[in-house]
């Protein structure tokens, strides 16, 4: 049944959450808000438009200064002016007259005040430089600009902004990009009231300069932390992935039982939480271990205990047809009789034994009192006669004895007790019951007047089916169990079951149960 559950249990019912690796999830949680800081760079466009915005304002500002500077000159001080404006401010001015002629250039006058970049010699990062901001441009949506071409007739009409700076007599700015991507700002003015214009042209190349190197930082930071998140999220994912791994490893290898003797890692050089939880699945397995050992060990021995009446009992029936003496027949009839009570008793104390630990993990705990419980258990078998004649001296001591526990398993323990002393007491000798609390513990003795147990075989009176018992016994009476079963419910109490020789120094045993005390 758990080979055909766990075989349902494949990668298609997972969801895909499940199948993803812990590594990289903790690859993912980690990298995915530096990668969302990262984005962060494709939204330096913003920084760039304003910059932009800011160099429109200064660029009207200019040409309007310009012009006005211009309108009363003489055309010597204008020449002169439009060099030295020219060169103060890195731009080329021009001047046309009424008719939209070209009549004075400042790179015509003098040397040119800026040159724009000729993108043929430009190296891999100037090309990636231009990619990224074409990529940029796209992902944020940015309008498209003009390409800057300079006019092959130099006349007014040739320059949008001088025709409408002509004609709506106020300043007009226009915005170009070179073909290295930096932007070209334009700005058209009048000058005076005779239909002259002034027309201004800047290569604002330190606009995209400062960009650029905004996002070269970013990026150089990001990825320099991306790097280091990564080192670091690989190092904890190795640290928490792999003993899970091998923690796993070994806990198929237990559940297939391919190797008996399979190491559960216990990590002990690890104090956190991975440590914790290696050392508990170690312990856990061995506990494991030592539950399969002992159901193949008890079931062996249940099938070595059953074997012996169902010989006798096979033998007997076998042999009734063939007995023709009544005497002999009864004799057979009373064998078979007697198996199959000895049988009956054998499969009640072995369910009974199988039970213990699953009914104590689910049973209600009280507070008892052992005293009663005691006195209870003594009347009621007085009454059934289960004493045979044997007293039953029971010694308080004058303290309350209360343990929590489970009243139905207690009195089991206290009735297999006395059996066991009825059973080896000789007849009509008292069997002394005493119970004493120091504070702690509560403790519970049963005395009787046997022949005692050898120091070295007080272990073994515990063991399933170890029966020794006195000639006078009828044989299969006692199926060996009563006392680990004592044991057993005792140790599910937190409590002990041991056997030691009588205190007074008689001839006798003694089984002292210890229960904490409530």
């Amino acid at each position: 049944m758990a080979e055909d559950t766990a075989s349902t249990i494949t990668d298609e019912t997972l969801s895909p959450a499940s199948r993803t690796s812990l590594t990289a999830r903790i690859l993912a949680v980690n990298i995915l808000p530096l990668a969302l800081l990262g984005g962060g760079l494709f939204y330096i466009d913003s920084y760039r438009t304003q910059l932009i915005d800011e160099r429109f304002k200064l660029a009207r500002i200019e040409a309007q200064i310009t012009a006005e500077a211009l309108a009363g000159a003489t055309r010597e001080r204008q020449e002169a002016l439009l060099v030295q404006i020219g060169k103060e401010q890195s731009m080329r001015l021009r001047m046309f007259d009424a008719e939209g002629l070209l009549w004075a250039d400042s790179f015509a006058l003098d040397e040119p005040a800026f040159e724009f970049n000729d993108i043929s010699d430009d190296g891999w990062d100037q090309r990636f430089a231009r990619w990224l901001d074409r990529t940029v441009d796209a992902i944020v949506s940015a309008e498209p600009v003009t390409d800057f071409v300079e006019p092959e007739a130099q006349t007014a009409d040739a320059w949008p902004e001088l025709v409408a700076a002509r004609e709506q007599e106020v300043s007009q700015i226009n915005l170009y990009d070179w073909v290295d991507g930096t932007p070209v700002i334009t700005a058209a003015a009048p000058v005076g009231l005779n239909g002259a214009t002034l027309l201004t042209v800047r290569n604002a190349a330190d606009i995209t300069a400062t960009v650029r190197a905004a996002r070269s930082s970013l990026v150089t930071a990001v990825l320099l932390v991306l790097f280091a998140s990564a080192m670091l999220s690989l190092y904890l994912a190795r640290t928490i992935v792999m003993p899970l791994r091998e923690l796993s490893r070994a806990a198929v290898k237990v559940r297939q039982g391919r190797e008996r003797d399979v190491e559960v890692p216990r990590l002990p050089e690890r104090s956190d939480e991975i440590g914790l939880l290696a050392r508990a699945v170690s312990d856990m397995t061995g506990t494991l271990r030592q539950r399969i050992d002992a159901v193949d060990s008890f079931a062996a021995d249940v099938a070595h205990e059953i074997k012996n009446p169902l010989a006798s009992l096979r033998s007997a029936v076998e042999s009734l047809p063939k007995v023709t003496d009544e005497d002999t027949r009864r004799e057979l009839e009373q064998i078979a009789t007697h198996d199959v009570r000895r049988i009956d008793r054998l499969v009640t104390e072995i369910s009974d034994a199988s039970r213990i630990d699953a009914e104590m993990s689910r049973a209600t705990r009280e507070n008892i009192d052992m005293a009663d419980l005691v006195r209870a258990i003594v009347g009621s078998r007085e009454y059934r006669a289960e004493n045979h004649n044997h007293r039953i001296e029971l010694n308080t001591l004058g303290f309350a004895a209360n343990v929590v526990g489970v009243g139905a398993r207690l009195e089991r323990v206290v009735e297999n007790l006395l059996d066991n002393a009825v059973s080896f007491s000789p007849p009509e000798a008292p069997i002394v019951v005493t119970i004493d609390n120091d504070g702690t513990c509560v403790k519970l003795s049963v005395c009787d007047s046997g022949p005692g147990i050898p120091e070295g075989s007080r272990e073994k009176v515990f063991k399933r089916f170890h029966s020794i018992r006195p000639e006078r016994e009828d044989f299969g009476n006692h199926s060996g169990l009563g006392l680990a079963i004592a044991r057993a419910i005792a140790e599910a109490h937190d409590g002990s079951l041991i056997a030691e020789a009588r205190p007074d120094g008689q001839q006798g045993a003694c089984l002292k149960l210890t229960l904490p005390a409530a």
